[in-house]
């Protein structure tokens, strides 16, 4: 190919992208919440909704739903973690009483990581369509290397509501979901209405697998590689309840390998750009199952690291 062919080739591959682009964001809808909004189904977070999770504590328990992070953990590729603990000023036999006027030591921790490691939210700006994101927001408007400039996870108030547990490996029989075993939107209302779960507008959803108890220390590579999950219907059918957030205890909530005909991980796309829906990942509903918890109060707080996509979390679920 010549060097003019290659420059019309390109030439002819940026203006198609363009035009992919352009139908995109003829095709977009502002949110229900108005055009500047940043924060999505977090809007369902007013005092009221608040007041009313208070009510669903009533044993005093409390439950991390977060599991715990390490280094070398498998994750998503190409995300790692890895962290040194230092004891800075102090190598070799050195002091720091010099600095401080007593004999402190003291240690400090250094991690290289990525946010989408583990347990984490993922934020309104993780991921679209041909460049389009929640509240039609194209990437090259607010996409920087430094961080985002709208639609961060810092800009995510404290989510405070009602938290459901439906418990799908219950639900078909088994202590885990295979990889590759679906959630349609008919084994979702049937393992609700069996477990007496109503999902109520606000709510945060989370399904019960088994997936990451059965694998992640056994089987970290299949665990990594494969999930059971949600389909492009059954995401469908779960963001037309309007919860705040949906999740599960998988790395990534939709089945992989996908359902045949459907699209890998589109239900990142109902719910984060289409519905400014929530999604937290490798959720520790594990005791919630055992102990039969369907409904509790979720309270997150996260990093707030300003223009992070994701963040790892340790939500707390109280009942």
């Amino acid at each position: 190919m010549s060097i003019m062919q290659k420059v019309m080739v390109s030439a002819l591959a940026v203006t198609l992208s363009a035009g992919l682009s352009a139908a995109a964001m003829a095709a977009c809808e502002y949110s229900k919440w108005g055009k500047g909004d940043e924060i999505g189904a977090a809007n369902y977070v007013t005092p009221e909704q608040v007041l009313m999770a208070t009510k669903l504590v009533k044993k005093g328990q409390t439950h991390h739903l977060g599991i715990v992070v390490f280094p070398g953990m498998p994750a998503f590729p190409p995300r790692t973690m890895a962290m040194q603990i230092v004891a800075p000023g102090q190598q070799n036999g050195r002091s720091v009483a010099g600095d401080f006027g007593w004999e402190m030591t003291y240690l400090d921790d250094v991690a290289q990581l990525w946010f989408g490691t583990g347990p984490q939210i993922d934020g309104l700006g993780h991921l679209g369509e041909d460049g389009v994101y929640y509240n039609c927001n194209e990437a090259k408007d607010f996409m920087h290397i430094t961080g985002l400039k709208k639609i961060g996870t810092h800009a995510i108030p404290p989510l405070v509501g009602r938290g459901v547990m439906i418990d799908m490996a219950k639900h078909f029989g088994v202590t885990s979901m295979k990889a590759g075993d679906a959630i349609m939107s008919a084994d979702t209302k049937a393992a609700a209405k069996a477990q007496g779960v109503q999902i109520r507008q606000g709510d945060v959803v989370l399904f019960h697998t088994g997936w990451t108890d059965a694998k992640l220390a056994s089987e970290p590579a299949v665990w990594a590689g494969s999930e059971p999950g949600i389909s492009n219907e059954a995401a469908v059918y779960l963001a037309s309840l309007n919860p705040m957030a949906v999740g599960a205890d998988t790395w990534g909530l939709e089945v992989v390998p996908p359902v045949k005909g459907d699209k890998v991980f589109f239900g990142h796309v109902t719910f984060l750009k289409e519905n400014g829906i929530y999604i937290l990942e490798t959720m520790n509903t594990g005791r919630l199952a055992k102990e039969g918890v369907n409904e509790f109060m979720f309270v997150l707080g996260q990093a707030r690291v300003r223009g992070a996509v994701q963040m790892i979390i340790n939500p707390v679920a109280m009942w």
